[in-house]
C-alpha cells in the first residue's frame, strides 16, 4: 500500500493534524482538571468561602465531594484506598475494577 496509499490518504492530511490536535488539548485538559495542587487550591479556596460565610455548609460538602473525587480519579462517592480496595459512600468496600450490584 505504501506510496499509493500515502496519496491516496494526503486529502485527509488536515482532519488528522484536527484530530491530532484535539487530542492534545483534551488530554491537557484532563491532566490540569486532575491535577493534585490544583485540587488542593480549589480545596483552600471553599474553606475560606465557607469562612467568609459566601457558601452554606450543605454547598461546601457538595463541592468537597466532588473535589475528592477528582482527587481520587473515581465516580463521585468513590474513594480508592491504598490498599487497591474502593470504599463508597456506604463505606462498604470492593475491590478496584469489579463491578458491585445492590446484591453484593
Amino acid at each position: 500500500m505504501g506510496l499509493i496509499g500515502e496519496l491516496l490518504a494526503l486529502p485527509l492530511a488536515p482532519a488528522r493534524g484536527t484530530l491530532w490536535v484535539l487530542r492534545q488539548v483534551a488530554a491537557e485538559a484532563e491532566r490540569q482538571y486532575y491535577d493534585p495542587s490544583a485540587i488542593t487550591q480549589e480545596l483552600a479556596l471553599l474553606t475560606e468561602r465557607l469562612d467568609a460565610g459566601e457558601i452554606d455548609g450543605a454547598e461546601f460538602d457538595r463541592r468537597e465531594d466532588e473535589l475528592l473525587a477528582r482527587l481520587g480519579h473515581g465516580p463521585v462517592g468513590d474513594v480508592t484506598r491504598t490498599d487497591g480496595t474502593i470504599a463508597d459512600a456506604a463505606g462498604t468496600a470492593g475491590t478496584a475494577g469489579t463491578v458491585r450490584t445492590g446484591n453484593s
